[in-house]
């Protein structure tokens, strides 16, 4: 799903939500009445965490499951930036985590990432620039293509929803997880209710969030700033329908 009101320059997704709530309602209306109930749907369009659980809430006999936004886009930007970094083919570099929103509140998490079977922070060994620079670069990129292009992604964002649709129909690789946006459940002490980028592994078609990764203290506080942010776009889009 990528209709919907394009954030431009100097745009914060909150200006452009009262739009895309109406966009979203119609659209889910649409599915609603004429998409098959198994039907998959990956929304792309700004704010599309958002945009999704406004989908979910028009077209409830759609499983929440199949509806799912992307944050593959950021996910593919933090591999390269640390494929970039060490001078590696961004195919050695895997299971790093975007964590919450499709914005720049989003958590770009290296912890658990590896690049040939060796943890990324033992391989980069500048934990400074990981936990500042790396971090900025991938929140911020979204908003540096418009400013350069003073247009929003295009190419990149295609590519990403393509790895993504085919990790979810074809399955993700052995010992790999992605990052997916996806209906909470309240994993990771997330709040439920909002569709939440984490962790996964696919197979048969099916998402499944990766459990049991250890948090630390650092991880713990930028994932529940970002998952803030999703609860105020929430509240924001609720008030947008009863309007």
């Amino acid at each position: 799903m990528v209709g919907g009101f394009p954030r431009k320059e100097g745009m914060e997704r909150k200006d452009v939500m009262s739009k895309n709530v109406s966009i979203y309602k119609a659209q889910a209306s649409a599915l609603e009445q004429h998409a098959a109930k198994d039907v998959k749907v990956l929304v792309v369009a700004n704010p599309a965490n958002t945009n999704a659980l406004i989908l979910k809430e028009f077209a409830p006999s759609i499983p929440e499951k199949n509806i799912t936004c992307l944050t593959r886009l950021d996910h593919n930007r933090a591999l390269g930036q640390i494929a970039e970094r060490l001078s590696v083919p961004v195919s050695t570099v895997k299971n790093v985590i975007i964590w919450g929103n499709h914005s720049s509140s989003q958590y770009p998490d290296v912890n658990h990432a590896v690049v040939g079977g060796k943890p990324v922070r033992e391989a980069v060994q500048d934990d400074a620039w990981l936990d500042g620079e790396f971090i900025k670069v991938v929140q911020q990129r979204g908003a540096a293509i418009i400013k350069a292009r003073k247009l929003s992604s295009a190419l990149s964002a295609a590519s990403s929803a393509c790895d993504h649709i085919r990790d979810w129909v074809l399955g993700t690789a052995e010992g790999s997880y992605v990052s997916m946006g996806v209906y909470s459940d309240g994993s990771y002490n997330t709040p439920s209710g909002i569709i939440y980028s984490f962790p996964v592994t696919c197979a048969n078609g099916e998402w499944t969030i990766v459990q049991g990764l250890p948090i630390d203290d650092n991880s713990r506080a930028k994932m529940d700033a970002t998952a803030d942010e999703l609860v105020e776009e929430k509240a924001l889009a609720y008030a947008c329908i009863s309007e």
